[in-house]
């Protein structure tokens, strides 16, 4: 398999910047996950690397070889889109030799047959061989596009949302099979999503973008526990990061709008080097427990049951909150109930920039 290198490469579509300055490595035998919102510059990046489009600057790199003048079909790549791309009239088999057929591969019968049948047993597909590809489910179609792909055996695998059309039960079970597969092969895997529960359960790295430029790379860990900026903060995690803007002067935390005040812990204060000033806090929802007897005052105006856990939206003044809770917490709509920061998990940023003042440090 190989390495994926990009260098300072920029993509533009009239007056639109696709993706500018664009440099990130993927690792050889990596599963690295592209998150962004719509318009962040996924798919154009996977559209570059794969040949689809040619970039104005900038040097595109796989196995150590520059490929930006290479023809899609000399990158050694194989794509798997969100649409499946399958012949309807053709049987699965027929679909999976297809990639294998063309002269220039040069594989006899036997070596076609013996590449489908592994593939197909792979994916757990070899059942449906005889069966034409209009005849499928979502989930078996979405198999057959994956098996055209590895078939192939290319150095690199390229994903653009191939879960996003399918039900949420079966991107659950498709998301576990990929990871695997991925493992199996020991493959270079690029999966592009919008969907950061998919980016924080399938990728080793996850490449996170903001208006065609990488904003944060890391472990999905890193990316949850220790965002760079206020983005970050708010694409990775759900429910999503609770925000307020605050003053920090000796030892105390005042919120905005006098909403309350929080005194702050030694720990808290050693963390932060004793900063004082304006501040926005985020803080996660599992980090905000209630009740607590001595917590600052919230008013419960939603209750969402989620099986293991609760999330209680509930109001300082005009102000929101979200909070995870055990189920065996009753709750009720309009209840007055004390909530407490887990001060160790406070979040402070910039509130201009939006920057993690204490994490990122330069």
């Amino acid at each position: 398999m190989a390495q994926i290198t990009l260098e300072k490469v920029t993509k533009t579509f009239g007056h639109i910047t696709a993706i500018k300055d664009f440099s990130l490595t993927i690792h050889d035998g990596e599963f690295f996950v592209l998150l962004g919102p719509t318009g962040a510059g996924k798919t154009t990046t996977l559209r570059c690397i794969a040949g689809l489009e040619r970039p104005e600057k900038g040097n595109i790199f796989i196995d150590s070889q520059s490929v930006i003048r290479r023809a899609p079909a000399e990158r050694d790549v194989a794509l798997v889109f969100q649409y499946y791309s399958l012949y309807p009239h053709y049987t699965v088999r027929q679909n999976l030799e297809f990639p294998l057929k063309p002269k220039i591969r040069n594989l006899s019968a036997e070596e076609i047959a013996s590449r489908v049948l592994k593939a197909a047993k792979t994916l757990r597909i070899d059942h449906l061989l005889e069966r034409k590809t209009e005849n499928l489910s979502g989930g078996e179609m979405q198999r057959v596009a994956i098996g055209r792909a590895i078939v192939r055996n290319p150095k690199v695998f390229l994903m653009d949302e191939p879960l996003s059309n399918l039900d949420a039960k079966l991107r659950e079970i498709l998301r576990t099979e990929l990871k695997s597969l991925q493992l199996d092969l020991g493959a270079t895997f690029l999966y592009v999503t919008h969907d950061q529960v998919e980016a924080m359960t399938m990728g080793d790295r996850i490449g996170i973008l903001g208006r065609g430029q990488i904003v944060q790379i890391g472990t999905p860990y890193d990316a949850y526990n220790y965002p760079k900026n206020t983005y970050v903060a708010s694409l990775i995690g759900s429910p999503v990061m609770n925000f307020f803007d605050a003053f920090i002067q000796d030892r105390l935390l005042k919120a905005d709008n006098n909403l309350f005040e929080l005194a702050l812990e030694d720990s808290t204060i050693k963390r932060i080097k004793g900063y004082n000033g304006a501040v926005r806090i985020g803080i996660r929802a599992e980090d905000i427990h209630m009740p607590a007897e001595k917590g600052i005052k919230g008013r419960i105006y939603g209750i969402e049951n989620v099986g293991m856990e609760k999330i209680v939206a509930f109001k300082v003044k005009d102000h929101t909150f979200r909070s995870t809770v055990d189920p065996k917490y009753d709750f009720h709509m309009d209840d007055e109930v004390g909530f407490a920061f887990a001060q160790d998990r406070l979040h402070f940023f910039d509130k201009d920039s939006g920057k993690n003042l204490f994490h990122f440090e330069k």
